[in-house]
């Protein structure tokens, strides 16, 4: 049996078998996504339609992602047909509930995803803290809290929820209740590239499509991944227009050695 141990094995597998990952996404990030995925070696549907996002979380062959960017009525209706066919099919899904707290269309809708038990929460550290129910700092879309001041609300969530929790920023922060790990890497020039964050969100699902048996494991690969990909795109970037299209060959023509190699991965 072909083992998945490290990053760079859950790499190589994902490349040898390429996951269809279905991307409930918003508008902005549709195109970064699925360009980071196809980099990356996945597969990317953005099917989001309420008529249908259901039927195909029932038959596509590895996960499911959810992003609550810009939200309607009808896209909340998809969103609750493909989580409800994901867990029925016994498939990871992925949440990431950006900027719930904003008004209370979006709190209702992302209490509403909830209680449909998604496999991974993934959002920054404005987003985790309000999830758990403390006072953030978070300005719409955008984190005004540290990572380190998140991490007690993740652990909180991941027990609460029986849930991986990744808090994404500087240092990313990931854990089920019980375990939990610190990834170092990526830029500066991150942030500056609409929805890359989004489509970091798509990644972890399609890490977690090739390696279901390890959830924590997979989103830990799926950090170390997008962080030594910013790093190496950083090296020759002038800003982040030049960063954005090197971050896709960066990721494309990353290796599983090299992660292995590089990735700054540490116990907390």
């Amino acid at each position: 049996m072909q083992t998945r141990t490290t990053p760079g094995a859950m790499l190589k597998a994902m490349r040898e078998k390429p996951p269809l990952v279905q991307c409930i996404t918003n508008y902005v990030a549709m195109n970064i996504a699925a360009n980071v995925l196809l980099a990356a070696g996945a597969s990317p549907a953005m099917v989001h339609a309420a008529e249908e996002a259901g039927e195909f979380a029932g038959i596509a062959s590895a996960s499911l992602t959810i992003n609550i960017g810009t939200l309607s009525t009808q896209w909340i209706d998809g969103m609750q047909a493909a989580a409800k066919a994901a867990t029925s099919a016994d498939k990871p899904w992925v949440l990431d509930p950006v900027a719930h707290y904003a008004t209370a269309f979006r709190r209702n809708a992302v209490a509403e995803l909830l209680v449909l038990r998604p496999t991974i929460i993934r959002g920054n550290a404005s987003e985790i803290i309000a999830l758990a129910g403390g006072e953030s700092r978070g300005q719409g879309v955008d984190s005004r809290d540290p990572v380190e001041q998140a991490e007690g609300s993740a652990r909180w969530l991941a027990e609460r929820q029986q849930a991986v929790v990744a808090v994404t920023g500087p240092v990313d922060f990931v854990t089920d209740g019980e375990r939990a790990v610190r990834i170092e890497g990526g830029s500066a020039l991150m942030p500056q590239v609409t929805a890359l964050g989004c489509s970091l969100t798509c990644l972890v699902g399609a890490f977690a499509a090739t390696a279901p048996e390890d959830i924590f494991g997979a989103t830990v690969a799926a950090l170390a991944t997008f962080a030594i990909a910013g790093e190496e795109a950083a090296l020759g970037a002038a800003g982040p227009g030049s960063f954005s299209w090197r971050f896709l060959d960066a990721l494309a023509a990353l290796d599983a050695e090299t992660l292995d190699a590089r990735a700054r991965i540490s116990a907390a």
